[in-house]
């Protein structure tokens, strides 16, 4: 019996996914459970296991083609059955992920179940049709393979077509050394996975969240003479030890004191849903894009383990290893923008989350100490929230709170 496995759900609000690599091929043996293909889609890069063993009939895409949720994968020859039977759940079941891409909470939600579909429900790519071969020679060149018109079967891109197209805009670029507007060459890029996902999210934040922010100053010398005092023993243990952990640890009381931030508005069900844990998301820049991973239960870790969790998430950003579970069930985000660059900004909240905290760069600036003129280390903070949720007074409050704990660092521990 000849059964179509579509591709599944495998994250909240999937809609398509890239074939990254085939495991398999025409004619071969399989087992239920066997990979069949590498996809990439908005959260992660995940093995697609088979639901069911048998004969590969056919695959249906190419590598770099973009699958639907809910379209053909691959069609097999079931052994052993005179009928073919649908399991929705078993298209999920064993979905491996590692993080190439974007933020959000990520969920494995069961699968639109497989069924037949005509030939004509079947042609599925948005991009060049090419094996990985012309896409690597293209790459090389600097080409868009996806702006190149294949000669070859079914419109397949050829090396032959790669090295036409580069020579054709060699001899443009040789005849076009002064512009005839004056508009700029335009240069065009397919939308990444991770950039459609965080354009889809922001979005969803700024339509469904009220945003407001108010922004504040500390003044932190203590905490700085504290992590110069101790970040040597630190990276002898192979942890990097920074600001943020102190920053981590002083949210998440400050959460514990003021529960509104730590919660989320439910409107079609008019109630407020106020969270017991405390899983802090760290935004990351990655080459890719942003990523949050999540710290669960930060409550319960020390500085040093907080310290170890956050070098471990950076290091599996940087590697592109992070996990589906590394990025859900998030209750608030905090986001170092001033590592790179900023003193102040207006974050985007993490929604439906009710707030995000965004931590500037620190500026050594004129104070006042002991009704004394000084020079301070002052660091920015930005605090958005959902105005639905929490109002003003409640989250100066709360930035206070924060204030508090990290111009007494030793605060941090005695609470």
């Amino acid at each position: 019996m000849k059964y179509i496995f579509n591709f599944p759900d495998i994250g909240e609000g999937l809609d398509e996914g890239t074939v990254i690599e085939w495991y398999v091929e025409k004619g071969q043996t399989i087992k239920a459970g066997d990979a069949l293909v590498k996809m990439e889609t908005d959260k992660v890069v995940a093995d697609i296991p088979s639901p069911k063993g048998g004969i590969i009939i056919q695959l249906f895409g190419e590598v770099g083609d973009v699958i639907h949720v809910g379209k053909p994968l691959v069609e097999i020859e079931l052994e052993g059955t005179t009928e073919a039977v649908t399991d929705p759940a078993e298209e999920t079941a064993g979905v491996v992920g590692t993080l190439e891409l974007a933020d959000s909470n990520a969920l494995l939600p069961a699968s639109l179940e497989s069924q037949p579909v005509s030939a004509d429900e079947i042609r599925l790519s948005r991009k060049a049709l090419a094996t990985p071969h012309a896409r690597a020679i293209a790459r090389e060149l600097g080409i868009d393979i996806n702006q190149i018109t294949g000669n070859g079967p079914s419109g397949r891109v050829r090396k032959e077509d790669i090295e036409n197209y580069n020579r054709k805009m060699q001899q443009t670029s040789r005849t076009k050394s002064i512009p005839t507007s004056d508009t700029e060459d335009l240069t065009y890029e397919t939308l990444t996975q991770i950039r459609k996902v965080i354009a889809k999210n922001m979005i969803n934040s700024k339509l469904n969240a009220a945003h407001v922010t108010i922004f504040e100053e500390i003044e932190i010398s203590e905490l700085i003479a504290i992590r110069n005092r101790y970040k040597d023993d630190y990276a002898a243990r192979g942890a990097k030890l920074t600001y943020l952990p102190f920053i981590v640890k002083a949210t998440v009381l400050a959460l514990k004191k003021h529960r509104q931030l730590n919660s989320e508005i439910d409107m079609e069900n008019e109630r407020m849903i106020y969270k017991n844990r405390y899983n802090i998301g760290i935004a990351i820049d990655t080459p890719e894009g942003l990523v949050v991973p999540v710290i669960r239960d930060a409550d319960r870790l020390t500085i040093a383990e907080l310290t170890q969790k956050i070098t471990e998430y950076s290091v599996k950003a940087r590697e592109r290893k992070l996990t589906l579970d590394d990025l859900r069930e998030g209750t608030f985000t905090i986001s170092n923008f001033g590592s790179i660059s900023g003193i102040f900004g207006t974050p985007v909240i993490n929604y439906p989350q009710a707030g995000i905290l965004g931590i500037g760069r620190i500026v050594k600036k004129p104070v006042v100490k002991n009704d004394q003129l000084a020079i301070g280390n002052v660091l920015g903070l930005s605090m958005t929230v959902d105005h639905r949720i929490v109002d003003g007074g409640e989250t100066a409050r709360f930035v206070k709170c924060i204030i508090d704990y990290l111009s007494d660092p030793i605060s941090l521990l005695m609470d």
